[in-house]
């Protein structure tokens, strides 16, 4: 018998959890995944779990309303992830990291709240585009969710100050995908440091969103 729909969904979220755990991406029980069903029916990992210990048949299944539906109980964090899904129709999968460059670019002061990273390379803008800042909320606080709706219906990818990043796609790969591209940016801007960095020029930029 082929595998539902559903049932793929769930050993991928399970696969990329594990991927992302074991190459240093989550930490202990931080992070969390949510991909949008055929059905219309959220599919996230439980509260308090490990990406790296994921268990495809005790995924939470939540509403688009926030109903639990099924598995284990979601994380309080699912309200932002329904923020997106319901402002943006585009976006059909969420990846929220806690990784190490990303979260430590989320902590500096004065980033540029339109855009947290300065275009130096093609891939996030191709990716992503803009990434604006998110002000800091205690984690799980109602506020995260009405300014991440307020800015779905235009960007693809936020980062939450001192907290970390939130990464949109049109399926869960890709959200993962531009997760690790947006963090290998970070990663180059801790990298190069105070030294002269060459940004993209407004031509650069303008011809790889076109």
């Amino acid at each position: 018998m082929s595998m539902t729909i559903e049932q793929q969904a769930r050993e991928e979220m399970v696969r990329l959890g594990a991927s992302f755990f074991q190459r240093g991406y989550a930490t202990g029980s931080a992070g969390n995944l949510s991909l949008l069903l055929p059905d219309g029916a959220l599919l996230a990992t439980p509260t308090g779990s490990c990406l790296g210990e994921l268990q495809a048949d005790r995924l939470s299944k939540v509403s688009l309303n926030g109903d639990w539906l099924s598995g284990d109980k979601p994380s309080k964090e699912i309200s932002f992830h329904r923020a997106l899904y319901l402002n943006n129709p585009e976006c059909k999968a969420v990846v929220h990291l806690h990784c190490t460059y990303l979260t430590a670019l989320s902590c500096l002061q004065g980033l540029d709240a339109d855009n947290a990273i300065k275009p130096f390379t093609p891939y996030v803008v191709m990716r992503v585009g803009k990434v604006p800042v998110v002000p800091y909320y205690r984690p799980g606080d109602e506020r995260l969710a009405q300014d991440l709706a307020r800015l779905a219906p235009t960007h693809r990818a936020f980062l939450l100050a001192n907290h970390g990043p939130v990464v949109t796609g049109k399926d869960l790969r890709a959200a993962a995908d531009n997760a690790e591209e947006m963090e290998d940016a970070a990663r180059l801007i801790f990298t190069l440091g105070d030294r002269p960095i060459r940004y993209l020029t407004d031509d650069e930029i303008a011809e790889l969103r076109s």
